[in-house]
């Protein structure tokens, strides 16, 4: 199923074909032709999409297309946001490329996480494309409550600017560390959250390909919220394959490590290697040595020790499976997990509304805390070079039209002015 980039895969919809394919999953089994013929001449489908909801839906899309339409004008290198308009007050991460900053806007009085990229170490590297895919994945994103949201983007001569949600409940790895490992109900609870997000951007044609306890927030409510979209893969629908050799050692998927071509069923299997490490504390096929931990990915038994339900135990199978024919989530992609026992006492909609409450919830006392951010971080001095000025004229061609407002922040930055 294709969906194109004007038109997402909304949720009302993407619900209906679930109720629609459980059904079928769970009668007997049925050859292609026959599946295909069931699709084609079910009246069922059309029963599942509430065509009011849809055309309301469809509506808000283009209502929200006409107003980043309308702010456009706006959206030049020379007028959007610049360093200048925000307090840069603790450094709270880092990356490839340059840190994350947590930051005050000096008018609106928000909190924000300031993603900070070095141009010069982006164009050496050859990384231009990944940092305008990580832009158009965050802004295909924005709707969704378990993705980070970008609410602005600008540049200066040297330096790349996003202006991202500030989650600040503390990174998976961050608790993990921490607690060693996870309850299996808490442990559910992320991953069917987590699912949910992979089953979303895969409706949008984007595969995730960096799934891991780093890249994995936790809000001060205690619900999950993805980062780093810097090695996602737009274009690619269900079935469709990628080449590339990327993401990170403990959680890559096997036929990544072989050189082989590859579908979106790699996030299913870095979802079963988060939900491995939170169940026991380590990736499923950990060495310290890369070589030897390559090798078991590779080859070695997936090792389930005790402590776990029988359920859990079938979902790791299942999503660690080798054999990308028979993984879990490699046909039917977020449809297989859905139907399965691990999640029997999830509801869905309730938790697509954040309605499900959270087995853990940080303690955080306001906006800007950063107390569950790791101290490695937070003790380093914010780099003066941050408030680098914005040049008329020396903007790099290497990024064009990376600058982006919310309408929505637009709106009140005027207000505010």
């Amino acid at each position: 199923m294709t969906v194109t980039q004007d038109r997402p895969m909304t949720y009302a919809k993407m619900r209906g074909l679930v109720s629609f394919f459980s059904a079928l999953l769970k009668g007997k089994k049925v050859g292609l032709s026959d599946l295909l013929h069931k699709l084609v001449s079910s009246q069922q489908l059309c029963q599942h999409l509430d065509t009011q909801k849809i055309l309301q839906r469809q509506s808000k899309l283009r209502k929200e297309k006409d107003e980043k339409s309308a702010v456009s004008s706006v959206n030049t290198e020379t007028s959007q946001m610049k360093p200048s308009d925000f307090d840069y007050l603790k450094v709270i991460g880092r990356g490839s490329f340059g840190k994350v900053l947590l930051a005050r806007h000096r008018k609106q009085g928000g909190y924000y996480a300031v993603k900070v990229l070095q141009k010069q170490m982006i164009v050496k590297r050859k990384e231009q494309r990944h940092v305008m895919v990580e832009r158009s994945v965050l802004l295909k994103g924005l709707q969704h409550p378990f993705l980070v949201g970008l609410h602005f983007s600008f540049q200066t001569p040297n330096t790349l600017y996003f202006v991202l949600d500030y989650v600040n409940g503390g990174e998976l790895f961050y608790h993990l560390q921490r607690d060693g490992s996870f309850p299996e109900p808490r442990s559910a609870f992320y991953t069917a959250e987590m699912a949910m997000a992979l089953g979303y951007l895969h409706s949008l044609d984007i595969v995730y390909r960096d799934l891991k306890p780093e890249n994995i927030l936790l809000d001060s409510g205690g619900h999950v919220m993805l980062t780093d979209f810097g090695l996602c893969k737009e274009g690619v629908a269900i079935g469709g394959i990628m080449h590339t050799f990327c993401g990170t050692p403990e959680y890559l998927a096997p036929e990544v490590l072989q050189g082989h071509t590859y579908s979106p069923a790699v996030d299913w299997w870095g979802l079963g290697a988060v939900l491995f490490e939170m169940l026991y504390g380590l990736p499923p096929f950990y060495n310290c040595i890369k070589a030897e931990m390559f090798k078991n990915i590779l080859h070695a038994p997936l090792q389930l020790r005790g402590g776990v339900s029988q359920a859990a135990r079938s979902l790791l199978e299942g999503l660690l499976e080798r054999d990308v024919s028979k993984r879990l989530g490699g046909s039917w992609d977020f449809v297989e997990l859905q139907q399965h026992s691990f999640f029997a006492s999830i509801n869905w909609d309730d938790l697509l509304a954040r309605k499900v409450k959270p087995p853990f919830i940080p303690k955080v006392t306001g906006p800007c805390d950063i107390s569950h951010i790791d101290p490695e971080f937070t003790l380093q001095p914010v780099p003066a070079s941050v408030n680098e000025r914005c040049q008329a004229g020396g903007v790099s061609e290497a990024f064009p039209g990376f600058s982006f407002m919310n309408p929505t922040e637009y709106m009140a930055a005027q207000l505010v002015s």
